[in-house]
């Protein structure tokens, strides 16, 4: 019987109609970067001190620069005495006591251990020309600082329960509709942060916007590997994914024009609203209508698309179409769909923990960026760059070795660079630089593979929930990379490389239990989902004659 992937072999498999469509959802995948990693810019923590009581008139009176206030009235740190205490100051009230200006403190031999030292009840002196954010605004340093990794986390806890929801909406309301739901949705939320009078606004504006967008972006996603034939599916996929890498380098340039954390927020936030103009742009999944027995609406969706790919003899019923004759294409998913088989269960059991692992070290990476200092745009830009090479070599391999050797490679490199740049001494700062960079080169090979395959090994009416839900995984990574990332530094500053190290080698081993989906078409059933992986050993024939007939197909069954 004719089966979906047919129909789009005889309406274009990747014609103007997919294209457009393409570009449309590139554009939304390039703006979700800083809904995801631009918390780097608005939480940038830049170096501070504790303001003193009467400092600041002193400081009018001799007039100091902000870097001479530091030297006369901080403290040295007192675990590193080569640079100035951020959290501590001389319990002295400066305007009580006649100072000198050339050097108020130099009657004491030893200030820091003569003089007692307190905490920054006063607040804080931010050091001149720092980028406005959240860290500034609200003052969260010291005691504080913690407020800045939760307010990743509650992002990604955001994500981790919109997934689920929107991916469950997805698979039952459609792709489209849930995509457009979740644009309108998250940019009013992202006003609301832009405008939000307080830490506690901004958490729950921020979590809202993490509820919200995700699972939309995810839903996107899916749509266009639905609507595009076998041979285009990697190609797509990836460069989708290259999308977000592109819009990670323009958001540094952004924020380095616009250093307000609010006119940035606005920036980002302000131009989603013209992805609604997608409800007259972008049509609804053909392959969901049919999985949904809504044939008049397949049908002209897909005389549409062979007419806009200038295929005009495109005339099959779809009714007749194999995903049709399925009762399994009319069930609502369910997660016990995802367990109640043995090979779906291992393969989401596997998925899961590849989502987590991706998200932990590469999350972790980016935020370990910010802490080995340098200039914040630079490192930006390179972490996005490094990405890029990434969707090439995926490009030029996943159709000659299939799809697990590079999903299980990119992240033996990630854990073999993570492993090594630990034990390199600091003074080899740019073999530090060059090994951590492989590793980062490594985990987004990983991620870019994680989402790719996850979309192959379900069936169609099962499909976007089970990225949704094994994709929480990859939110919950994001929940803990800030804490993981900052406490264990704290016992040793390379500790969080290691533990990176060893969970991406752990992801790469299990994904060696995953079957290889090179040039199997996508699954419509739970049976033909537990037997991906067996076809071309029991019936390589089959196989063969319909390598022959299109070629790139076998290679790229998921592009």
């Amino acid at each position: 019987m004719t089966t979906f992937d047919d129909l789009l072999i005889e309406v274009g498999e990747f014609g103007v109609h997919q294209k457009t469509i393409f570009s449309l959802i590139c554009l939304a995948t390039a703006i979700f970067a800083y809904l995801y990693i631009g918390t780097v810019f608005l939480a940038f923590t830049p170096n501070h001190w504790c303001r003193g009581p009467g400092v600041t008139e002193l400081t009018i009176k001799c007039g100091w620069s902000l870097e001479e206030e530091r030297n006369y009235t901080v403290p040295l740190d007192s675990a590193d005495n080569s640079s100035f205490s951020r959290c501590e100051r001389y319990d002295i009230k400066w305007s009580a006591t006649s100072f000198s200006c050339e050097n108020p403190l130099s009657f004491l031999q030893n200030a820091s251990a003569e003089l007692p030292l307190t905490t920054c009840e006063d607040g804080w002196v931010f050091e001149e020309g720092s980028l406005s954010s959240i860290v500034t605004e609200f003052g969260l340093v010291c005691a504080e600082a913690w407020k800045v990794d939760l307010s990743h986390s509650c992002l990604n806890v955001g994500f981790m329960l919109g997934t689920i929801f929107l991916g469950f909406a997805a698979d039952v309301y459609g792709r489209k509709k849930c995509f457009l739901f979740s644009v309108f949705t998250t940019s009013v939320a992202g006003l609301a942060v832009a405008f939000a009078p307080s830490y506690l606004w901004f958490i729950i504006f921020r979590t809202l916007q993490g509820l919200l967008s995700k699972g939309g972006w995810l839903s996107a996603y899916v749509l266009i590997a639905e609507i595009v034939g076998m041979e285009y599916r990697r190609t797509v996929g990836i460069v989708n994914q290259m999308c977000f890498s592109i819009g990670m380098i323009l958001l540094a340039a952004v924020a380095l024009f616009i250093p307000s954390w609010r006119g940035l927020q606005l920036a980002a936030t302000i131009p989603n609203f013209a992805f609604l103009t997608y409800y007259w742009l972008m049509p609804e999944s053909p392959r969901w209508l049919l999985s949904q027995k809504r044939y008049d609406e397949a049908q002209r969706i897909l005389r549409k698309m062979a007419k806009k790919n200038k295929k005009h003899n495109f005339s099959t019923d779809v009714e007749t179409v194999q995903i049709e004759d399925c009762v399994e294409a009319l069930k609502r998913p369910s997660a016990i769909d995802l367990v109640k088989t043995p090979q779906i269960r291992k393969h989401t059991l596997i998925l899961m923990f590849n989502w987590f692992s991706s998200a932990v070290v590469y999350l972790g990476l980016v935020m370990r960026l910010g802490v080995i200092g340098g200039n914040i745009y630079i490192n930006f830009v390179i972490s996005g760059a490094v990405e890029l090479p990434a969707a090439i070599i995926i490009i030029l391999v996943i159709d000659r070795v299939g799809r697990r050797l590079p999903f299980a490679g990119g992240n033996f490199l990630a854990g073999a660079s993570c492993l090594i740049t630990a034990f390199i001494p600091d003074d080899q700062f740019w073999l530090k630089a060059v090994i951590s960079s492989l590793g980062k080169l490594g985990i987004t090979v990983a991620m870019l593979m994680v989402c790719f395959v996850n979309t192959e090994l379900y069936p169609t009416f099962l499909r976007n929930f089970a990225v949704s839900v094994c994709s929480v995984l990859c939110d919950f990574g994001g929940i803990i990379a800030p804490f993981l990332l900052y406490r264990l530094a704290a016992f040793w500053i390379e500790m969080p490389l290691v533990v990176f190290g060893v969970i991406s080698l752990i992801a790469g081993i299990l994904v060696l239990f995953l079957p290889e989906t090179m040039g199997i078409t996508l699954p419509e059933t739970i049976e033909e989902a537990e037997t991906i992986g067996r076809e071309k050993k029991a019936a390589p024939k089959t196989t063969y004659e319909l390598v022959t007939a299109h070629p790139p197909a076998e290679t790229n069954n998921n592009k």
